[in-house]
């Protein structure tokens, strides 16, 4: 079952002596193992990195598991997560799953159970790029081509048209307009859409968030001062909603 080639495994965990019980258990299966101790540094060595697989903590500092989660499948919906965490109970794990995890895993566990759950990942992971499909380190959208009322986002092409005609996306124009669409009707606040988005900690000027949205309202929204779409909900953040 164990892939021939050399895989490189994203351990994020801060407490450090589970992380190098993992490190040096894992390169014993013949993988590359790198630590991530905490959300940000996980997000940033996934994109310089790009692991074939990440074990993912939930608890971390500065940015949550969860949070990084979701940042990672506005991009890639290939690469096989994880889940190792304290937090056991059912909601927690279909929590996990409803964001896109592939297996989870409740501390304390055996660590054979473990090995065996990562080298069924990266089989499947294996199995997946045999078959054609795009591997893990292509970058895909929800869905290609996404209209809501007069409005119509190709993120193949970053595109976009609406009020103010034909535009050309930035990335983060449209990873922000991906996050929104599949949390369509859900509120999300200031601080998780930079957490998601940017991967930033606490602390960060929510500014930033504002300005998108209102470049949001003027491509989008036939009235920028009376949204029908990108609404503003008080002392919470922001909310994307439409029927579809």
């Amino acid at each position: 079952m164990t892939p021939n080639k050399e895989k490189r495994v994203l351990v994020v965990e801060d407490e450090a002596h589970i992380a190098e019980g993992l490190k040096l258990n894992l390169e014993l299966k013949g993988h590359a193992v790198r630590i991530a101790p905490d959300g940000v540094a996980a997000l940033r060595d996934w994109k310089e990195w790009r692991p074939d697989l990440i074990v993912l903590d939930i608890m971390l500092p500065g940015i949550d598991g969860l949070s990084v989660l979701r940042s990672v499948r506005l991009e890639d919906r290939f690469l096989p997560i994880l889940i190792l965490s304290a937090k056991g109970d059912p909601e927690d794990k279909v929590k996990g799953f409803s964001h896109g995890v592939d297996d989870y895993l409740a501390k304390p566990f055996n660590l054979e159970e473990f090995l065996l759950r990562v080298e069924r990942l990266l089989f499947r992971a294996l199995r997946y790029d045999i078959a054609g499909a795009p591997s893990q380190n292509h970058l895909l959208p929800p869905d290609p081509i996404y209209e809501f009322g007069s409005n119509r986002v190709d993120f193949n092409t970053l595109t976009a048209r609406g009020r103010a005609g034909q535009v050309q996306l930035t990335e983060k124009e449209a990873m922000l307009l991906k996050l929104f669409i599949t949390n369509r009707g859900k509120p999300i606040s200031r601080r998780k859409l930079l957490e998601i988005g940017w991967g930033y900690a606490r602390g960060t000027n929510s500014r930033t968030v504002d300005n998108f949205i209102v470049r949001f309202r003027k491509y989008f929204e036939e009235n920028p001062r009376e949204p029908v779409y990108f609404k503003s909900l008080r002392s919470v953040g922001y909310i994307f909603d439409h029927e579809k």
